[in-house]
């Protein structure tokens, strides 16, 4: 028995030497992928094609000894649409939650349907456009939104299937809004810098310009031999209620348990219907969900040297902080120094659960997960997600204990 527990406890100490190795640095080489090799050959004239991008080098993490669940099958996912790429377009804030919800469509009806992402982008910038005039000026206008500007813009505009607005040019594969943004935002400064604060004028020359690069949304659909408005096709056909969303965060500089504004320039609108909450609570949420069978619409940041691009995956490396240092401290020191941005959206589907940790199968429609092993998906390590993402839009069930705390 002696012997026993000798090797007994031989084998714990192994195991926690292993658990404890620190991880390496090391500068790798980028390698033009799929950005470089199709979507800026597909968006640009042929006249200006890009040349052969420069070599330079970045920090990652040696992955080379690392085990982790790499493959699609080790995963228990809930069903999605194969993953798309938003192109040369700074919309993953509408190609995650309009992912989110065609499989929310399924979960509630059992149709599949594929939506369109740019019907949304084009009313969004309407909507932005707008705001900039009541603001004189003073509205970010960018790209970049929030994945919860999706209820907002659908109770307002509904939504349509993809096929009835791709929003792009027929002979195009990828999204181009470089010279369309440039355009709105060059009216914009004119608007600004003349004190020409005429509503309808600045919304008229904004949709001109939406109209000649993304053509001009439809105000009427047929669906199974019947006619919708966007509107009715969001209630009546894909029976989705906004009302029965809700977005968390999970930040010091706010009390907890109460609705609070994501202080993010993307949050242009300012919208202060972020329930904050710990960061337990907030981590328990996702697993509550994801294990429930429901999916998550998550953002944050990926401009991390854990973020592997020919992996595939996200971890935080022992370099930056040891696990059990993660908590609600060690992540608001992050987002109160800007280490922690919100740079990304995208789509959680899926979750494999080994002896001693969660990883994460996450949707994603950037160009650099087009170049992992499991093109359009990325891994998600749980530290990853407790230490960097910021918030998320998930369906009011699995979030029942937490809401009734809120809302009395």
């Amino acid at each position: 028995m002696k012997y026993i527990f000798i090797i007994f406890l031989i084998i714990i100490f192994i195991h926690s030497q292993g658990q404890n190795k620190k991880d390496t640095l090391i500068f790798k080489k980028f390698v033009p992928g799929l950005f470089h090799n199709e979507i800026l050959k597909d968006v640009q004239d042929l006249e200006t094609q890009p040349k052969d991008a420069e070599p330079w080098k970045y920090i990652t993490v040696d992955f080379s000894d690392k085990k982790f669940p790499g493959s699609l099958e080790s995963y228990k996912t809930v069903w999605h649409n194969a993953s798309v790429s938003q192109g040369n377009s700074g919309t993953c804030w509408c190609y995650s939650p309009t992912s989110f919800f065609e499989s929310e469509v399924f979960r509630i009806s059992g149709e599949k349907v594929k939506l369109s992402e740019m019907y949304t982008v084009y009313w969004e910038y309407v909507e932005r456009a707008n705001d900039f005039v009541h603001t004189r000026g003073e509205t970010y206008f960018a790209q970049g939104s929030e994945s919860n500007a999706i209820p907002k813009i659908w109770r307002k505009y509904g939504i349509v299937p993809y096929n009835d607005y791709p929003g792009k040019e027929n002979t195009k594969k990828f999204h181009n809004h470089e010279k369309m943004f440039d355009e709105m935002k060059q009216f914009l400064d004119n608007i600004k810098e003349n004190n020409i604060w005429d509503q309808n004028y600045v919304k008229k020359n904004i949709t001109t310009i939406l109209n000649k690069y993304m053509g001009c949304p439809p105000e009427k659909i047929i669906v199974e031999g019947k006619e919708f408005s966007p509107q009715e096709y969001l209630t009546i056909y894909l029976k989705l209620n906004m009302n029965d969303y809700f977005s968390f965060m999970s930040t010091c500089q706010e009390n907890f348990y109460e609705l609070h504004e994501l202080v993010e320039a993307d949050n242009w609108w300012h919208a202060k219907n972020y329930y904050n909450i710990s960061l337990q609570e907030f981590f328990n949420l996702i697993i509550k969900t994801i294990e429930a069978g429901y999916s998550i619409s998550i953002c944050g940041d990926v401009s991390e040297p854990g973020n592997d691009f020919t992996t595939g995956i996200s971890i935080i490396p022992s370099f930056d902080i040891p696990p059990e240092f993660i908590d609600d401290n060690t992540r608001q020191f992050r987002l109160s120094n800007n280490n922690t941005t919100d740079d990304h959206c995208v789509h959680l589907i899926g979750y494999c659960k080994t002896a001693h940790e969660y990883w994460f199968l996450v949707k994603d429609s950037g160009s650099s997960a087009f170049d992992s092993p499991n093109k359009g998906y990325r891994i998600y390590h749980q530290d990853y997600i407790r230490l960097k993402m910021m918030n998320i839009l998930i369906h009011k069930d699995t979030a029942k204990e937490i809401l009734d705390k809120i809302i009395k």
